[in-house]
């Protein structure tokens, strides 16, 4: 079946908000996900003129390149990461799930849950790639994701047409905070509250309180003190 799909490649159209419009730069995506910016970097611009891995707009001065699929993508990518498979082995890993797929994008389509599994499964197999095999778990006869691939792909929400259209970032204890390209113009924002995280540190940095920002914001003080920590973390 994922065979016959890859014969009729699906296409995000090219004006969805999700592909068409920037919103972090690569510093920003490596600090939201707490990965080093040269993976990101690698990912984004990768050396010799190959494919990148993530979806980014040419650079243009200091202005935002990598759109919300594109983040999607580092956002997979870093899960693999994670999960402690090398950088070298990424790159054929993500070429056979784009070609077997089916789908542009594939990292950031809700088929890479369903089946990117068993797509996995079978390339590391024959290729006695053991750091990809150890991504991939069989239970009651069904090839799934293992550990930490499984857990980010569960903080993925997929629109209607099979393409991620939010994330719950993984960085954060308390706070659940989201980035959806249609709320906050993509923005971090915490979800209880619906504030932005940049209007947060700002007014801490401000000299406010974080009593005074969590009732000004509707945000739980719990997770206010988790945003700072981490800005404050990042910042250092």
């Amino acid at each position: 079946m994922i065979k016959a799909q890859a014969r009729q490649k699906i296409h995000l159209g090219a004006d969805d908000p999700r592909l068409a419009r920037a919103i972090f730069t690569l510093r920003e995506t490596a600090g939201y996900l707490d990965v080093p910016k040269s993976n990101i970097q690698r990912w984004a611009r990768p050396p010799e003129a190959r494919h990148p891995l993530i979806t980014c707009f040419p650079p243009h001065g200091r202005e935002a390149t990598v759109p919300f699929i594109g983040f999607a993508e580092a956002f997979v990518l870093s899960s693999f990461r994670r999960a402690g498979v090398p950088l070298q082995r990424i790159r054929p890993a993500v070429e056979v799930l784009e070609k077997e797929i089916g789908v542009d994008h594939a990292l950031a389509s809700k088929r890479l849950y369903t089946d990117g599994a068993e797509v996995l499964f079978d390339y590391a197999n024959k290729r006695g790639e053991r750091e990809v095999m150890d991504l991939v778990v069989v239970r009651t006869q069904q090839r799934q994701f293992s550990g930490v691939v499984n857990d980010y792909l569960k903080r993925i929400h997929y629109g209607g047409d099979g393409w991620a259209d939010s994330v719950r970032l993984p960085t954060y204890g308390n706070a659940k905070v989201v980035v959806d390209p249609r709320v906050a113009f993509g923005l971090p924002i915490v979800a209880h509250g619906g504030a932005r995280l940049e209007d947060l540190v700002d007014r801490f940095q401000a000299g406010d309180s974080v009593a005074e920002i969590a009732t000004d914001f509707s945000v739980p003080p719990d997770e206010v003190e988790d945003v700072i920590r981490l800005a404050t973390r990042t910042a250092a």
